[in-house]
């Protein structure tokens, strides 16, 4: 696809310095950019660079100026990038209709404009909506729902009775509503509980790869509009997770533990069962957390606790060698110094 400099700026929400008419045919890091290429800067080191590439104009922030290329300044570059991408890198449009090796119930409702690719089961009473995609060897379960512009990629499996919003993305091999792990010991032998709940994911939400989000006991897993899952993360039953999250690769939630809004919880962060982890929370990577944590704080650290203390630890700790040093050379000299004292003479 190909724009003119002034189309770009203006979908940007930018202003053009140089030609407004000049076309561009591509995007592409500085390092790789062609002539007709747009690229981008956000700091002074990439402008640096994209100043000495060959593309012909650079997505930068308002504080640059170049004699050489033309710019596309905006407020913010590394957001104006995401938009840029998606202009030039546009999804694969997905011709309407069903494959015909598909398996659809027949009281399924599904949308006309939808898409479902080959080898996909559709179950009883099912509804999909408008521009919906499932790619290929999709399984969604009886009474689900699909919202507008679902995309499934290849092999997700939704169980029943799960609820998915609009503008939803799945990756491949994840599971939405696997039985939550609930057991109990009953006469020396592990009992199931069994799970009869379902899992509630809002609108423009966004799940990476094998996945494992497991429905309620009873009521509904939530995952909050917004929220982005990355690959390989596993959510326990009745967990609910707030708007606008970020949960990172293998990051775990032990069941009914309940994140506000804007949490992000970091690569390997595992949250023990039953907490409440507030709004704006940050968990640094393959922390533990085993207890409540109030709103806007930072915690880190294997038992999890607020940053700075957790830093203070961590410098204690560092400066251990010495301090042992100095107590075994204190131990020396107590132990080779001579006793005051001893037996009285007569």
């Amino acid at each position: 696809m190909s724009f003119t400099a002034a189309e770009i700026a203006e979908k940007l929400k930018g202003e053009v310095i140089g030609d407004p008419q000049t076309v561009l045919r591509g995007f592409a890091p500085a390092d790789r950019a062609q002539a007709g290429d747009l690229t981008f800067a956000e700091n002074e080191d990439y402008f640096a660079r994209a100043e000495q590439s060959a593309a012909t104009a650079i997505i930068a922030d308002r504080r640059f100026s170049s004699t050489k290329k033309i710019l596309i300044r905006v407020a913010n570059a590394r957001i104006a990038f995401a938009r840029a991408m998606g202009l030039f890198f546009p999804e694969p449009a997905r011709t309407p209709g069903i494959h015909p090796t598909a398996i659809i119930a027949a009281s399924a409702r599904i949308a006309p404009s939808a898409h479902l690719g080959p080898f996909c089961v559709v179950g009883e009473r099912v509804q999909i909506g408008d521009r919906a995609v499932l790619q290929g060897a999709n399984f969604v379960g009886d009474d689900s729902r699909l919202g507008d512009d679902v995309n499934l990629f290849p092999s997700v499996t939704v169980y029943a009775h799960t609820q998915i919003g609009a503008r939803v993305r799945i990756h491949a091999g994840s599971v939405i509503g696997s039985d939550g792990f609930g057991y109990v010991q009953d006469d020396g032998i592990h009992r199931k509980v069994p799970q009869i709940g379902n899992v509630i994911i809002g609108d423009d939400v966004e799940i990476g790869a094998n996945v494992a989000i497991d429905r309620g006991a009873l009521g509904s897993t939530v995952i909050g509009r917004g929220t982005k899952i990355d690959n390989l993360v596993q959510i326990a039953h009745n967990v609910e997770i707030g708007e606008h999250c970020i949960v990172v690769g293998l990051a775990g939630i032990a069941g009914s533990t309940k994140l506000g809004n804007y949490v992000v919880l970091a690569g390997q962060v595992g949250v023990a069962g039953h907490l409440k982890i507030g709004n704006q929370v940050i968990v640094a990577a393959k922390a533990g957390v085993m207890h409540d944590i109030p709103d806007g704080e930072k915690w880190l650290g294997i038992p999890a606790q607020r940053d700075r203390e957790a830093k203070r630890q961590m410098i204690a700790l560092q400066h251990l060698p010495e301090l042992l040093r100095r107590v075994a050379e204190l131990e020396r000299q107590l132990a080779a110094k001579p006793t005051t004292g001893g037996k009285k003479s007569n």
